[in-house]
Formats: C-alpha cells, sequence, structure tokens
C-alpha cells in the first residue's frame, strides 16, 4: 500500500486527516515542524517527520518515499504562497506523484479576503507537471465556536454579514473528504467545491447559540465600520479587525453560499454535519 504524507499534521485539520487515514490501514507521514506536539500522532502505521513549510532541503527529505500528498495549506496569511511553492518544488523533487491541495471555495473566481494566496498556490500546482486535486473547503463550523459564550452572555450576536450565508461544514467532514481523494481513484486533475448542505444565515446561528446555550441570542447586523469599532473595543488590533469585518463582507457578496455541487456529502457517503450539531462538539465539555 502506497505511503501518503500529510503536513501540517498536528493541526486541526491535518490531525484529523491522519488519524483517518490511519484508521484505513494506510501508512502515513505526519509532517510537522514540532516534534514534540508531533509525537502523539506517531504508531505503526505513522512515521512523523519534521519540516517547516519555509525549509525545503527539510521538506524533501520528508517526502522522501512518498506518492500521494495532502497538502493542508499554511495559516500564515501572507507568507503561504512562498511555503506552499517550497512544498510544491519539494515534492516534485522527491517523486511524489500526487498533490491534494486544501484551498478557498471558488478561489479562481472570488472576491473572498483569503482567496489570492490559495488561487495562486492552485496555478503554482497546475504548473508543476505533478497530478493535482482541489479540495476547495468552505467556512469551517467550528469558526464560530468563540462566538458562543460572549452571545449567550450578552444575548447579541454582532456582525456585518447581512443576509449572507455560510455553507459551513466541520472540519471531520472535511478531513473525511480529504481521505477519500487521497485513497480512491479518479480523483486526479478534479476540483471540488466542498460546502455543507445547508447555507445558513447569521440569524440561524444566533438561533443555534440559542439552542445551546438556553439564552436568548438575536442577530444585530451593523455597518463594515461599526463592525470594526465593536471588535477594536473588544480587544482586536485593528488589522484583526479589519480583517474580520472583510471576511464578514465577502459572506454578505454570497462568497460563502453555494451548496450546489454536492461534492463534500458525495465524497463523505452521507450528510454534511448539521450547524447545531457542529457547534456542540467544537464547545468544551
Amino acid at each position: 500500500m502506497s505511503t501518503i504524507a500529510v503536513t501540517g499534521a498536528t493541526g486541526q485539520l491535518g490531525s484529523r486527516i491522519v488519524h483517518g487515514l490511519s484508521g484505513r490501514g494506510h501508512a502515513v507521514v505526519a509532517i510537522a515542524r514540532d516534534a514534540t506536539r508531533a509525537a502523539s500522532l506517531a504508531g505503526p502505521d505513522v512515521k512523523v517527520r519534521v519540516a517547516d513549510y519555509g525549509d525545503r532541503p527539510a521538506l524533501e527529505a520528508a517526502l522522501a518515499g512518498v506518492v500521494a500528498l495532502v497538502l493542508v495549506s499554511g495559516s500564515e496569511v501572507g507568507q503561504r504562497v512562498a511555503q506552499h511553492g517550497n512544498v510544491v518544488a519539494a515534492a516534485t523533487a522527491a517523486g511524489v506523484r500526487h498533490v491534494i491541495y486544501t484551498s478557498a471555495p471558488h478561489a479562481d473566481d472570488t472576491t473572498l479576503v483569503l482567496a489570492p494566496e490559495h488561487k495562486a498556490t492552485e496555478e503554482l500546482l497546475t504548473a508543476s507537471g505533478l497530478a493535482w486535486t482541489m479540495l476547495r473547503n468552505n467556512w469551517y463550523t467550528e469558526n464560530y465556536a468563540t462566538q458562543v459564550a460572549p452571545a449567550a452572555e450578552s444575548g447579541v450576536l454582532l456582525g456585518s454579514a447581512g443576509d449572507g450565508r455560510v455553507a459551513s461544514a466541520t472540519r471531520q467532514d472535511y478531513a473525511d473528504a480529504a481521505v477519500a481523494v487521497a485513497t480512491g481513484d479518479g480523483h486526479e486533475g478534479r476540483v471540488y467545491e466542498l460546502a455543507g448542505d445547508v447555507a445558513w444565515t447569521m440569524p440561524d446561528l444566533a438561533a443555534a447559540i440559542s439552542e445551546l446555550t438556553g439564552r436568548p441570542v438575536t442577530y444585530r447586523d451593523v455597518s463594515t465600520e461599526e463592525h470594526v469599532a465593536a471588535l477594536r473595543a473588544a480587544g482586536l488590533d485593528e488589522g484583526t479587525a479589519q480583517f474580520v469585518a472583510a471576511l464578514d463582507a465577502g459572506i454578505a457578496e454570497g462568497t460563502l453560499a453555494d451548496t450546489s455541487t454536492g461534492d463534500l456529502r458525495r465524497l463523505i457517503g452521507h450528510p454534511t454535519t448539521p450547524l447545531v450539531e457542529g457547534l456542540r462538539d467544537a464547545l468544551p465539555a
């Protein structure tokens, strides 16, 4: 059975992919930059290799003997194109045959603030000569878990997303899709638009928080400027506040609303995780 590598193996998505692959009996190389954090991943079917996205020689050594690679996108906004380029170059040099990349929804044709780095990475992959698959992941439901407690306490969920919808799914849903692609046939050269079955609104999110906490929560929509000011008042720095508000502006434009392909549901073989259930699983015990 061929060896499959996963970058970002200690992350919340990467670790789930590692466990999913090893659970199916595949030989896995878990690539991480922190050996101590990655130690818990090691097992009979999982080898841990240390490499940073910025260290091409280490990446090439980590990919030795690997046939397929799940390239989990890096988390350092502004540095990802160079980092992903290192991984693609190392994969080419190491003889990797197939790279599966976790991208952004409609990365080649969207105003989503996060998309340009993903689009550039997709272009690197398509020009590399490697077989590739793009997994264009919509939002993670878990992204909203940190808003549950403050919203329940204040009774208000504040945002600037208007009537925009979010077709989120859980990290486990997306991890299961990555495992299905890495272990299946016929996925090379495919672009999958992965999203939850239901595109929900911010009032829907407020209702979900109410259901989970037993406290009434309503959504209050404000302008982008008011949203930034509120985020700054809550302690966020200017850059982060502007970024969060820009994400809401993208949602208002419909960048995360598409559920039309059904790709995620088909790949994982069952309905995607509903909003309330995904949030419940993401909250502290």
